[in-house]
């Protein structure tokens, strides 16, 4: 389970302070896709590397499995799979080599690598171009690559920042395909992505973070009575409209 209770992050920018995410709280259950939505600049991002430890908190703190990030960083990350679509893939080595090099570092047995590879390999369409180098591949390809290693060590928490970004429909259609499959088999997912009709159709839960701040939360049935709004884009405008700060920069 991935909790996260009351988390903060300020960055000094000379002597001005900007508050990136501001006291930040919700749960995510097991066999459950939470959808961390926002425009960009919503501090959607800087709260993932808290949840994965890699950024400290100003406030706050986010857990997984009763494990904080700020005290147990490297079992955290252990626990956790992340795909991003800013992440590379190496060139030079093949998707079988990539997948090897990362089951090394996660420390998974050398008696698993190879079911592990084969079964992914199956579940993602790996197979016809495993041992082609990451250079020749295509970005759906390599996104593809990219699912496969944050799912080598079998992690039972799974971000997702912006996976379906530069991905044709087709190419959508297998991030689609793997988020049902990891929801099917238990995992807590966090889907962060500002492209709100793919996650209307893919979220179970929905956290709508406008400058940092969590603004409304639930299913798509609880927001809409909420709102009055039919659609996640609409209640993002009526959002942006009722902050003082947006309508000034409204032409």
């Amino acid at each position: 389970m991935i909790s996260v209770v009351q988390l903060t992050k300020h960055f000094s920018i000379g002597r001005k302070t900007i508050v990136a995410v501001d006291h930040l709280d919700f749960r995510v259950v097991p066999g459950e896709v939470y959808g961390l939505l926002g425009p960009n600049g919503a501090g959607k991002t800087t709260t993932l590397w808290m949840i994965l430890g890699v950024l400290r908190p100003t406030s706050g703190y986010a857990e997984i499995d009763n494990l904080r990030s700020t005290d147990h960083p490297d079992l955290v990350k252990s626990r956790i799979g992340v795909v991003s679509a800013s992440a590379g893939v190496y060139p030079w080595l093949t998707p079988r080599e990539t997948l090897r090099y990362c089951a090394d570092l996660y420390d998974v047995p050398s008696a698993d690598v190879a079911p592990q590879l084969q079964r992914i390999s199956r579940l993602l369409g790996l197979t016809e171009f495993i041992d082609q180098r990451c250079s020749t591949l295509s970005t759906g390809q390599k996104q593809r690559v990219n699912l496969a290693r944050a799912l080598i060590h079998d992690p039972q928490i799974m971000l997702l920042d912006e996976p379906t970004r530069g991905l044709d429909v087709l190419g959508s259609k297998v991030i689609f395909d793997y988020v049902r499959h990891l929801r099917s088999v238990g995992k807590a997912i966090i889907v962060c992505t500002h492209r709100l009709d793919e996650a209307q159709r893919l979220c179970d839960r929905f956290g709508l973070l406008h400058r940092g701040r969590l603004t409304h939360e639930g299913t798509l049935g609880q927001l809409q009575q909420l709102t009055g709004c039919k659609s996640l884009t609409d209640m993002f405008l009526q959002v942006a409209q009722d902050d003082p700060h947006d309508r000034e920069l409204t032409p």
